[in-house]
């Protein structure tokens, strides 16, 4: 297992020896770092070498190749971030932090698959949050290591080329799947709804959820061509009557409750087995892929108990949202380089 949690000075040296990073970790410690070539996110929360793990103390590093051509930080507000592809370049990938509870967070969840050359290149990233104790106490951050800013309104992308012979993939790893339960169609977008129509019936969905005694930790999934994408929920509140949401639901799509899964540990590894795990390889030789980056959701981190649990080569920043060219929730997203 190659080593990705390190301390301040260990990654204050490779910052000052000029590498090229993406890095996740409490703000007391990325706060520490001197500026250069990186970006940051907020998380104390990880999957790492001895398994999942909470600290802040220390830094998730991943170190981009010596291969990578070019490399360029741009922040993005509400409207900038509509030209987010167009940054992108032709052949590389664009990596995307975006602060938590944020209106460019919602901006960018509700309005992505709108965006001028939506999935046309790759685009990945997360959504960064806190120590779950510090919710209401300190906000998630973006970071834009060339400057040192510390960012809480706002998205950051880091901007990598690649040579001619290289290719980036962008892969998701979804264990749940849709249930056989009631078909739920919402009548408008966001991430709050009060309303929603259960098998052709118009009904409050604060209602349905307690009567129905549903298990909220289950996502919503959504079916589009054969890929699920997962609405997690995030609250129910009783008294306004409306449930809430950490990716938002769409209108007119169909969702059902994902199936239970008993025992999501060793499904989800049997699911890394059965994707192209076995392909990924440390080293860079002809057609094989590397494993650049990874990132799971703190909805299963913490549900399906992942501390101190081992994914493998799965290592990465546990995360408030995923990003595979849209905000995903509860799913794994991975990046592999091809040669060519």
């Amino acid at each position: 297992m190659i080593k990705v949690l390190y301390s301040v000075d260990e990654v204050s040296d490779m910052i000052k020896h000029g590498a090229r990073l993406l890095l996740a970790g409490d703000e007391t410690v990325l706060s520490q770092l001197p500026t250069g070539n990186w970006v940051a996110g907020t998380s104390p929360y990880f999957m790492g070498d001895n398994g999942g793990e909470t600290s802040k103390e220390k830094i998730m590093v991943t170190q981009l190749p010596e291969y990578v051509t070019e490399t360029s930080i741009k922040t993005y507000d509400r409207q900038s971030i509509a030209s987010i592809y167009s940054d992108i370049p032709a052949n590389g990938f664009g990596f995307l932090i975006i602060p938590a509870f944020t209106e460019i967070h919602m901006s960018f969840a509700i309005n992505a698959p709108d965006f001028p050359g939506f999935t046309t290149k790759p685009l990945l990233g997360w959504v960064s949050g806190v120590l779950l104790d510090d919710l209401g106490k300190t906000t998630p951050k973006v970071i834009n290591g060339k400057t040192g800013e510390k960012i809480e309104d706002r998205a950051l992308m880091m901007a990598v080329t690649l040579p001619a012979d290289k290719l980036a993939d962008i892969r998701m790893l979804n264990i749940f799947k849709q249930g056989t339960g009631d078909s739920i169609v919402f009548t408008v977008d966001g991430f709050e709804v009060t309303q929603v129509i259960v098998d052709g019936k118009s009904m409050n969905f604060a209602d349905y959820l307690v009567e129905k005694s549903i298990d909220t930790r289950l996502p919503l999934v959504a079916d589009y061509s054969g890929a699920g994408i997962n609405i997690s929920i995030k609250s129910i509140d009783k008294e306004k009557k409306s449930v809430s949401f950490y990716a938002p639901v769409f209108k007119d799509v169909q969702y059902r409750f994902a199936q239970p899964v008993d025992q999501y540990f060793q499904e989800f590894m049997t699911q890394v087995l059965i994707d192209d795990y076995a392909e990924f390889s440390s080293s860079n030789t002809a057609n094989q892929k590397t494993m650049l980056f990874s990132c799971n959701c703190i909805l299963n981190y913490l549900y399906s108990n992942l501390e101190g649990m081992r994914t493998g080569d799965m290592v990465g920043p546990i995360t408030f949202g995923e990003i595979a060219y849209q905000l995903l929730n509860q799913t794994l997203v991975y990046l592999t380089i091809h040669s060519i």
